[in-house]
């Protein structure tokens, strides 16, 4: 059954939509995982109900947000309009957009600061912006002042890091990412993760580069593409299996099915790089070799991680659960084919090393994503040199001589327009 949400308000009605919620979630402050988490919940809640008020639908999600003891996000989840203040950033082609401390935060991150890090240097500039009296400030102005926050507040090396991001957003030279490992390594939810952070639109599985290219080729042209990554090696044409060492077949195996998809592969990625859109390719496939399908003068940045769970039992835990909760990905065939599965990750992981591709450990998802965004960073500081003359231009050489020697909180009044600055701007700590 269908779910209508009404709104007499504004003489709407419209079929619930998860990804509506999502976004609202995500703008309310909840992080991803936990946002995809409680709107399926809300779904599966609302299947018998056939409609529901807008206010009903905001107070029941803000009633299990206060289940789940999240006290200050469900109070602002219920009442979005009330806060502290608006703020108006003009972006250099004139366009304004209030404050979102949820995307400056995002953009924190992108440049390789922690998560708890982050929303604390955002509600400091927030509030010392409020606390100054600030209607409106450009974009370069508040990068400029972000700048000298993370600089006195983190260090020098973290302000070069977001200069460095900065620089190449402007840059407009797309990155592509891939995303390689086995089976249960967490490669799915860790690229959608990361596209959101990054604020890259397109993601590429090469799980489904594989089922179109099934479509179209019929299994007994072709079976080696008609069958998991891990028992490839089945279908190879060769008479002595069982005298043969299990690991190099399943390595054979696999890069025969590899070299298949490394056709569409490199289509999708040559489609970007003509583009200049970012793109993350992640699934089993996103071979070490994929990195030399792209031709040698394109201006892309390349970055490739392989993540990986290292412990045995940690790895068939995530097989199992990952059956508890989509069960059409049948966990008791991975399971099966366990032995398969462990001994193919090995043969990845010993690739990756032979590559100098970094392997990164899953154990511990915040942290797994923490490390593929520093090794971001660190391919885009070898690119960028990050210098604030080039990122701010010379627009801010005058304000750059006012804020020597001062605290970030005192270079406020700088930024902001005159008339938009109390006399006596407070500085908070």
């Amino acid at each position: 059954m269908k779910t209508y949400v009404v709104n007499q308000r504004e003489n709407t009605r419209v079929p619930f939509l998860r990804g509506i919620l999502i976004r609202t979630l995500l703008e309310a402050g909840l992080p991803f995982d936990q946002a995809y988490d409680l709107a399926t919940l809300v779904r599966d809640q609302l299947s018998t109900t056939e409609e529901i008020s807008s206010g009903q639908l905001r107070q029941k999600v803000a009633g299990l947000l206060l289940e789940a003891g999240d006290v200050s996000l469900a109070k602002t989840y219920r009442s979005p309009s009330v806060a502290p203040g608006r703020i108006l950033v003009t972006s250099q082609g004139g366009g304004e957009s209030a404050f979102s401390r949820r995307k400056h935060q995002r953009y924190l991150q992108s440049s390789g600061v922690r998560l708890d890090d982050a929303e604390r240097i955002t509600t400091k500039i927030f509030d010392q912006l409020l606390a100054a009296g600030t209607i409106r400030i450009a974009t370069v102005q508040l990068s400029y002042l972000t700048y000298l926050c993370l600089q006195q507040e983190l260090g020098k090396e973290a302000a070069q890091k977001y200069l460095v991001w900065m620089e190449f957003q402007h840059s407009g030279r797309p990155l592509i990412l891939l995303i390689g490992g086995a089976v249960g390594s967490g490669k799915s939810s860790i690229a959608t993760e990361i596209a959101h952070r990054l604020e890259i639109v397109r993601t590429q599985s090469t799980d489904m580069l594989r089922e179109v290219m099934r479509t179209m080729i019929p299994k007994k042209l072709l079976p080696i593409l008609h069958c998991s990554s891990f028992d490839a090696w089945k279908t190879l044409p060769i008479q002595d299996k069982k005298q043969r060492d299990r690991d190099m077949l399943i390595a054979e195996g696999y890069r025969g099915q590899a070299d298949l998809l490394a056709v569409s592969c490199e289509a999708v990625m040559r489609r970007a790089v003509k583009e200049s859109v970012s793109l993350i390719v992640e699934g089993v496939h996103s071979h070490p070799h994929l990195l030399h399908c792209l031709p040698a003068e394109n201006d892309a940045i390349i970055v490739h991680v392989t993540l990986a769970v290292m412990n045995y039992q940690a790895l068939q835990a995530r097989l199992r659960g990952r059956g508890a909760e989509v069960p059409l990905r049948r966990s008791r065939r991975y399971l099966k084919k366990f032995d398969s599965i462990w001994r193919l990750q090995s043969f990845l992981v010993s690739e990756a090393e032979r590559c100098d591709t970094p392997v990164i450990p899953n154990d511990n998802r915040e942290v797994a994503i923490f490390q593929i965004i520093g090794t971001v960073n660190s391919e885009l500081s070898q690119r960028f040199a990050g210098n604030p003359a080039d990122v701010f231009g010379s627009s801010m050489n005058s304000l750059a001589r006012k804020a020597r020697g001062k605290s970030w909180q005192q270079v406020v009044p700088y930024l902001i327009n005159s008339k938009n600055t109390p006399a006596r701007a407070k500085s908070l700590p």
